[in-house]
């Protein structure tokens, strides 16, 4: 059983009476054994995912893992999670078989500290995860491919091949999410080149151009289109 806290915090007692705890933002994988026990702080929230476990075996029943929830691994499996829950209505029993052994093969990765992201099967589920790690770091200056390639401990090749599916690359994708919430911004009585800056955009120049390519009016006229 996988739980990813995402606030609060989860104290786990394992079979040799030693006490595990994961706060929010950690994770705990551990077999759903009765020898183990566990107090909840209160308005603790968390994602539990159980999977079957002969398919995890050799996993001896004292054993567990815990970490971050920055962790390569996890943040595929997270990836996976959602694009599950969003589609699982739609999918036939293939799909869902499909879904369940990806699952499998992502907890195995998070419990070994190794995924395979060269495998074709998973170019779906990395590309997601590169687009979660760009949405959670939207101002950095630092945000580039190379460092979402690196924080999910891929190759930068590999991380383009992933997203070729999608037809955006990365770098596209953050300019455009960029600019969703510049024009969010904007509606705020912040000035535009304060905007720009606040964004990454060279200079307010940039951010014009950028913006006019995107919504077909200036920052200034969204603004007044806004306001009237």
């Amino acid at each position: 059983m996988l739980r990813i806290v995402r606030h609060g915090e989860w104290r786990f007692t394992g079979p040799r009476r030693t006490t595990t705890t994961v706060s929010g933002g950690q994770f705990i994988v551990r077999l759903n054994d009765p020898s183990w026990t566990f107090e909840v702080e209160p308005r603790t929230t968390a994602l539990v995912l159980q999977l079957p476990v002969e398919p995890l075996r050799p996993y001896p029943a004292d054993r567990h893992v815990a970490g971050s929830v920055e962790a390569p691994e996890l943040r595929l499996l997270v990836a996976q999670t959602r694009a599950i829950e969003a589609s699982v209505d739609t999918l036939g029993p293939a799909g869902l078989q499909a879904a369940r052994a990806a699952l499998v093969e992502l907890t195995r990765g998070v419990v070994c500290g190794h995924v395979d992201a060269t495998e074709p099967q998973l170019a779906p589920t990395l590309a997601a995860a590169a687009r979660d790690l760009a949405d959670s770091l939207p101002a950095d200056p630092e945000l580039s491919p190379a460092v979402v390639a690196a924080r999910l401990n891929v190759s930068s090749r590999t991380l383009q091949r992933a997203l070729s599916a999608t037809g955006e690359p990365l770098g596209a994708y953050v300019r455009r999410r960029r600019l969703e919430r510049a024009r969010l911004d904007l509606t705020s009585h912040v000035t535009v080149s304060e905007v720009a800056a606040r964004w990454q955009f060279a200079d307010s120049s940039h951010f014009i151009r950028a913006f006019k390519s995107r919504y077909g009016m200036t920052p200034t006229q969204f603004v007044r289109s806004a306001q009237r």
